[in-house]
């Protein structure tokens, strides 16, 4: 049987410019596919993100649903466009709210949007219930950026009864050097709060900042990736010592190669 693997990027080119993030996450899940692995992948549709140029169009059979944030409904529509070169399909999280603007972390001036917390809860759980409508379940679920830092929170948390989502499976989670100016929304923790979920187990999340959403993200991925070249020191060295399986930064040479080790290593009591 294939191993199937979900990839959750908040960057892929050339949907996007190029960063360390979208570049990683333009040829990785080609590389891995080639690989005889099954993948779906997911992105945000960011109001920059040309549709007509990239071909994008609506799924309706997963689109229509709403998601509360904050205690409003926000509707969650959902599109899909080819990289024909690679063969690949890219599935697109919208909402106009949230994704409507021209831009993507930052509005033209470069300030951080006030809103970027509630824009990445949407992309989680809009990932998670599309997922769940694919009835595709994952074996490996790998996370770039910390725009994804929400997901292995809600995976393990508050979907984790769910069919799709109640087997073995592994989260990784790859940090790269994408840091925010502005701390996030102190209400955040109370944003994430559902279910069975107690306030110790967002107490990381106290003080919302960059290297604490990374942290946040470290703590229900079952294993980490270093993706930069200049990693924050301080998270480099607590996951050095953190005892969980993590994996240093790899050259464009030999990254596919190894990353695909690093999945089946995370599976292998499974596999045997």
């Amino acid at each position: 049987m294939k191993l199937k693997i979900l990839y959750v990027t908040q960057e892929i080119m050339p949907f996007l410019t190029e960063t360390e993030v979208s570049r990683m996450c333009r040829f990785l899940p080609q590389k891995i596919q080639e690989r005889n692995r099954e993948i779906r992948t997911f992105i945000p549709k960011f109001g920059s993100i040309n549709e007509r140029r990239h071909q994008l169009h609506e799924v309706i059979r997963l689109s229509g649903m709403n998601l509360v944030i904050n205690d409003t409904d926000h509707p969650l529509i959902i599109k899909v466009a080819s990289i024909q070169p690679a063969r690949m399909q890219v599935y697109f999280i919208d909402n106009d709210d949230f994704f409507g603007r021209k831009f993507v972390f930052t509005d033209k001036n470069g300030k951080d949007f006030q809103d970027n917390d509630e824009r990445a809860i949407f992309y989680s759980k809009g990932v998670v219930e599309t997922v769940k409508k694919l009835g595709w379940a994952p074996d490996i679920v790998h996370c770039h950026g910390w725009f994804t830092a929400f997901f292995p929170y809600y995976l393990r948390k508050v979907y984790h009864n769910d069919p799709i989502f109640d087997h073995d499976f592994k989260i990784v989670y790859s940090f790269y050097n994408d840091k925010f100016k502005k701390t996030l929304d102190a209400q955040l923790p109370n944003k994430l709060m559902e279910g069975s979920v107690q306030q110790d187990d967002l107490k990381t999340l106290t003080e919302p900042t960059w290297q604490n959403v990374n942290r946040f993200a470290f703590q229900y991925s079952d294993a980490i990736i270093q993706g930069t070249q200049k990693p924050d020191e301080e998270l480099l060295l607590e996951l050095e010592n953190s005892g969980k399986p993590f994996l240093k930064y790899q050259s464009e040479e030999n990254y596919v190669e190894k990353y695909d080790e690093f999945y089946t290593r995370l599976l292998e009591n499974r596999l045997k």
